[in-house]
């Protein structure tokens, strides 16, 4: 999360690139808002996702088990390669998700040592009812930043 609420002007910016020579000020300044709108985004997303039960990290995990129909479930370890999170909080995350009936943790018959993790189709239908809210707060993110970009 980027927390300056109040970014610095053109004028600070400035000063700073004076002080500073390898520093563009339109390139900063576009950094900044860029920063400030994806963790405004990202408070946002998490508020939905909270109204629905679920943090960002398990609707992630939920996606990535859902977006791969051909291949009918995923280790811990794939899942957190594709969501870049360590074990332990994914090891949570699916436990959790486990209890809520989102998914199924099954062990794997060929490795002891693995799982196989699948969404069920509760797991679905919960991607289902959230997707068009996800959508409606990207998009309204998308176009205020946009109003920002032509001032």
């Amino acid at each position: 999360m980027f927390f300056l609420k109040e970014l610095p002007g053109k004028a600070i910016l400035q000063q700073y690139a004076r002080k500073y020579p390898d520093m563009d000020v339109e390139k900063t300044d576009r950094a900044l808002h860029m920063m400030r709108s994806a963790s405004l985004l990202i408070r946002d997303l998490e508020a939905y996702f909270a109204t629905h039960d679920l943090s960002q990290t398990k609707f992630l995990t939920l996606i990535v088990l859902e977006r791969e129909p051909d291949k009918p479930h995923l280790t811990l370890t794939e899942i957190c390669h594709r969501l870049d999170v360590s074990k332990t909080v994914i090891s949570k995350t699916l436990k959790t998700l486990e209890k809520q009936g989102a998914i199924k943790i099954r062990q794997n018959i060929e490795d002891q040592r693995s799982k196989h993790i699948q969404i069920t189709a509760k797991g679905r239908k919960k991607i289902e009812s959230l997707m068009p809210g996800y959508y409606q707060l990207i998009n309204k993110h998308i176009e205020e930043n946009e109003s920002y970009e032509h001032k």
